[in-house]
């Protein structure tokens, strides 16, 4: 109702605004109750205005919106494209960074893991960051204590093992669970299972959830391209796209 009613005064707006001829706050409450009368009898018979003018008004809201995101992203860059402590993948030295805030239990980031691989590998060109940001519970809060710990005990190309299976693994995220998957890539379960309550894990963690407060991201997974926030799974074809158009700018 609040929408609509501001689409309404959007209307009345635009037929007061080319009158320059009188000042509608100094209409006599004879001319009010005709004015009045006018524009209800216009939006009784033209409604498609209300829905035009509406799809207007939601338009600007988002722009409004997008450049308020952009802006946030600028601010915090730093934290978002230089943050040592979240794993760096793709090209390293590519020309466009896609950062991905992402929760091994979410569906909607398994359902994006292999469709960001095949962008990854057909361009070629797109630094990729992944940021550790479970939200699902304590499964979740697992899974990301492993993968970190796994980094900070075997380095990077251990974490990128760490992290795909972990990213395809179905099952419950368990102990033992965790035990049998380094134990299947060849890594120390016991010396990652160790390190998973340090205290410098907790840091990382705690900084990615302040800074998606920051950022007003909620929900899993969201990306940011370039300063745009990309929230919810984003279809290759869409993704590419949007790639490419961030290159063009």
């Amino acid at each position: 109702m609040k929408r609509l009613l501001a689409s309404v005064a959007l209307i009345a707006a635009a037929f007061a605004a080319p009158a320059q001829a009188f000042d509608i706050t100094n209409m006599s409450d004879e001319e009010r109750t005709a004015f009045r009368a006018e524009v209800r009898a216009y939006l009784l018979d033209n409604p498609e205005v209300i829905l035009e003018a509406y799809q207007i008004f939601e338009s600007r809201q988002a722009e409004i919106q997008a450049k308020a995101e952009q802006q946030m992203v600028q601010a915090y860059a730093k934290q978002i494209f230089e943050d040592p402590n979240s794993w760096v993948g793709g090209n390293p030295d590519g020309d466009i960074v896609l950062v991905e805030f992402m929760d091994y239990r979410c569906g909607y980031c398994k359902k994006a893991f292999d469709e960001v691989n095949q962008l990854l590998e057909a361009d070629g060109n797109i630094r990729f960051i992944v940021k550790e940001f479970p939200i699902l519970g304590e499964q979740s809060l697992m899974a990301s204590r492993f993968a970190i710990a796994t980094r900070m005990v075997a380095g990077d190309e251990a974490y990128h093992k760490v992290h795909d299976a972990l990213m395809t693994f179905k099952g419950n995220i368990a102990e033992k669970s965790l035990v049998r998957m380094a134990d299947k890539l060849d890594l120390d379960g016991d010396a990652i299972l160790a390190k998973m309550s340090a205290p410098e894990i907790d840091k990382i963690l705690s900084d990615n959830h302040n800074l998606a407060q920051v950022l007003q991201i909620s929900g899993t997974p969201t990306f940011v391209l370039d300063n745009t926030l990309l929230k919810g799974y984003v279809p290759l074809a869409n993704m590419q796209e949007l790639v490419a158009a961030a290159r063009a700018d």
